[in-house]
C-alpha cells in the first residue's frame, strides 16, 4: 500500500515584490500537493511599502521601466490591454500612449503588481495549488520546532499556525525614534501624506538619495507650483504663502545621485557574472575567503576589454581604491548642480540614441555580482567595500529618472534647493520645541550648527542589525544569529579591537570577526543559527534584515533571484 505524500504546507510572511516573485515561483513549480498561505500587514497584496499610499504619492515614479523588470506574470505592456478602466484612467495610461521604456507613476506599478498577485492565484487555483490569503494581518512573531519539523507563525500576537517552510518577505521598516515626540522632525518621509502640507521655512533633509527626492517632489508641490514656459523652460514657482519655503539637503559628499539612462542590457548582466565555480577556486586558492580584487577585476574590468578598450586602457592598473577614487574626485570637483545638469543632458543624448553610458552600467551589474560573494569576503575585504565601493555605487546607481531631475534642476534655478557636503561626522540633535539642530565642519574646517524648524531622515532604507531581528522567537530559540566575517590577518583584527572598533571581537584562539548588520543566511538564504547550522525550514529575503551579507539593494532584481535560489531547496 502507497502511503500518500504529506501536502507541504509553506508560509510567506509580506505579500509585497517579493512575496510576489515567491508565490510565481511556486505556482510554476513541479511540487505536488502543495498549500500556500501568504501573510500581509496591509489590505491588498504586490504593492509592498514603495508602490502603496505607504510609500508614494500621485508624485512618485519608479526609476526603472517595463522593459527592465522581470515579467512575472505578464509583462505591464500586456497588463495595460486587460487593467481596469478606472486604473488607467486614473493615471492617465492607455494600451496607445504606453511605451516599455518609460518609468511609471508609483502608485500604478503598485495597482500592476496586485494584478500579477490575482493572475498567478487563477493559475494556482487551475493547478490545484491551494492559496490562503490573509490581509490586515500582522506577523507578530515566530518560532521553530525541530523535533516536530515545523514552524509556527503568529499572528496579532495571538493565533499561531504551523508550516513546513517559511519565507520571510516583510520588506521596508523604518523604526521611530523621534517622530511624534518632537513636532516637525520626520525619521522617515513616509507616508508621504504627513509632508503634504504648507512649511514656510528653510526645511532640513539629510541624505541625497531617491527618499529624499521623494520627500523634496512632495514638499515642492505642497508649496509651489511647476509649470512650462513658452520658451520651453521648465520652472518653479513657489506660492505667495511659501515666500521663505527652501530645502536644504545634507550629504555626506556633497553630490547628488546620478541621472537614469539608457541600459543597453536592461537586466543588468545576471549572466556576465562571475560562475559559482570561479569563485570556490577563488576561495580556495585565497585562504578561505572571496578576494574583492578578484571581484572587481573579473566582474567589472574585464568587461570593458571589449566593450569599451579605450577606457579599459585608462583602469586597468587601477585597484578599487584608485579607480573609486578616480570617479569621485572628478563628481567632487565639479559644483553638484552643474555636474548634474551635465549628466542630466548626457543621459538624454544616451535615450535619444538608445547608447548605454557603459561605466555606470557595468558599476550597476558590479554591485548586484557582489551579493552572491559577499559572504565570502574577509573582514578586511568588507571593510573595504563599504568604506571605497559602496558609497560611489550608492550615487551612480540611483538612476533618478528624468522628470525628477527637472523639478530638482528648476528649484535650484528658483533658489529654494541647495545641496551642501556635511563629512562623516555630522551630527542631528532633535529640538524640544520641534525641527532639529544640524552641526557639521565646513570644507574650511569651520564648525557650523543651524537650527532648522523641520527635519527630514532622508537616507533610504537602513541596513537593520541582528537586535532589529522583528522575530523575537527565532532569536530567543538561537534559530538566527548576527552576521559576521572572519578577518584574514589575526594581526587586522587585533588592531582593529586595540582601535576600540565596537564592531570586532575576538572569538577565542586569536580568531577575529567583524560583525555587519542582518543575520547570518547561506547562499539558499536559509537562517544560520547559533550552533551555525542551516535551517531547511526558515527562509529569508527580506532585504532590511540581511544587509551584510547582500550589500546591493536591487529590489526586484533581487527578489527574482533570490526566490529562484529558495526554490531549488524547497
Amino acid at each position: 500500500m502507497t502511503h500518500k505524500a504529506h501536502p507541504l504546507k509553506i508560509a510567506i510572511l509580506g505579500g509585497g515584490p517579493s512575496g510576489l516573485f515567491m508565490y510565481k515561483r511556486l505556482v510554476e513549480s513541479e511540487i505536488k500537493d502543495l498549500t500556500i498561505e501568504i501573510f500581509e500587514r496591509k489590505n491588498m497584496l504586490g504593492s509592498g511599502m514603495p508602490y502603496s499610499t505607504e510609500g508614494a504619492n500621485q508624485e512618485h515614479i519608479t526609476n526603472v521601466s517595463d522593459n527592465e523588470i522581470p515579467v512575472i506574470f505578464n509583462s505591464i505592456e500586456d497588463w495595460v490591454k486587460m487593467a481596469p478602466k478606472s486604473v488607467l484612467k486614473k493615471f492617465n495610461i492607455s494600451p496607445d500612449n504606453f511605451n516599455e521604456y518609460k518609468v511609471l507613476p508609483r502608485l500604478f506599478f503598485g495597482e500592476y503588481l496586485s494584478a500579477q498577485f490575482s493572475l498567478l492565484k487563477k493559475m494556482a487555483d487551475s493547478k490545484g495549488i491551494a492559496t490562503i490569503i490573509h490581509l490586515n494581518t500582522s506577523v507578530t512573531d515566530v518560532v521553530d520546532d525541530a523535533n516536530a519539523n515545523k514552524v509556527g507563525v503568529e499572528t496579532n500576537g495571538k493565533e499561531m499556525k504551523y508550516f513546513d517552510r517559511i519565507i520571510i518577505c516583510v520588506g521596508h521598516n523604518w523604526p521611530k525614534k523621534y517622530e511624534g515626540k518632537i513636532p516637525d522632525y520626520f525619521d522617515s518621509p513616509y507616508p508621504p501624506k504627513k509632508l503634504a502640507q504648507r512649511f514656510n521655512h528653510p526645511i532640513a533633509i539629510m541624505g541625497s538619495s531617491l527618499t529624499a527626492i521623494d520627500a523634496i517632489r512632495t514638499l515642492a508641490r505642497n508649496n509651489g507650483v511647476f509649470q512650462e514656459e513658452k520658451d520651453g523652460r521648465y520652472k518653479f514657482v513657489p506660492d505667495e504663502k511659501s515666500d521663505q519655503f527652501k530645502i536644504v539637503m545634507h550629504s555626506r559628499n556633497g553630490l547628488l545621485p546620478a541621472v537614469r539612462f539608457h541600459l543597453e542590457d536592461s537586466h543588468l548582466g545576471k549572466d556576465a557574472t562571475l560562475t559559482k565555480a570561479q569563485i570556490q577556486k577563488n576561495i580556495k586558492d585565497n585562504g578561505g575567503f572571496i578576494s574583492l580584487d578578484y571581484v572587481f577585476e573579473k566582474n567589472f574590468k574585464d568587461q570593458f576589454k571589449k566593450k569599451e578598450p579605450a577606457f579599459y586602457q585608462k583602469i586597468k592598473d587601477m585597484d578599487l581604491e584608485t579607480f573609486v577614487g578616480a570617479m569621485m574626485s572628478y563628481r567632487e570637483n565639479v559644483p553638484p548642480f552643474d555636474l548634474f545638469k551635465k549628466e542630466y543632458e548626457e543621459a538624454e543624448k544616451s535615450i535619444e540614441r538608445e547608447e548605454s553610458i557603459y561605466w555606470k552600467e557595468a558599476l550597476a551589474v558590479l554591485s548586484f555580482a557582489m551579493n552572491y560573494p559577499a559572504k565570502y569576503l574577509s573582514a578586511e575585504d568588507m571593510q573595504r567595500l563599504q568604506k571605497a565601493l559602496m558609497p560611489l555605487i550608492s550615487i551612480v546607481i540611483a538612476f533618478v529618472p528624468q522628470s525628477s531631475c527637472r523639478d530638482l534642476m528648476a528649484m535650484h534655478d528658483a533658489g529654494v534647493l541647495e545641496i551642501i557636503s556635511v563629512g562623516e561626522d555630522s551630527t542631528v540633535d532633535p529640538q524640544e520645541k520641534g525641527g532639529a539642530l544640524y552641526t557639521y565642519t565646513d570644507d574650511t574646517g569651520k564648525e557650523i550648527a543651524v537650527a532648522y524648524q523641520t527635519f527630514v531622515n532622508c537616507i533610504g532604507q537602513p541596513h537593520l542589525s541582528y537586535e532589529d531581528f522583528p522575530f523575537k522567537g527565532l532569536v530567543d530559540g538561537g534559530m538566527v544569529s548576527p552576521a559576521t566575517l572572519n578577518f584574514k590577518s589575526k594581526a587586522k583584527g587585533k588592531e582593529e579591537v586595540e582601535k576600540e572598533n565596537k564592531l570586532v571581537t575576538e572569538k577565542g584562539k586569536g580568531e577575529y570577526v567583524l560583525r555587519v548588520p542582518g543575520i547570518k543566511i547561506n547562499d539558499f538564504f536559509q537562517v544560520i543559527g547559533e550552533d551555525d547550522q542551516a535551517n531547511n525550514r526558515i527562509y529569508i529575503m527580506a532585504v532590511p534584515y540581511i544587509g551584510g551579507y547582500n550589500p546591493d539593494y536591487s529590489g526586484i532584481d533581487f527578489s527574482e533571484m533570490a526566490s529562484l535560489e529558495i526554490l531549488k531547496q524547497l
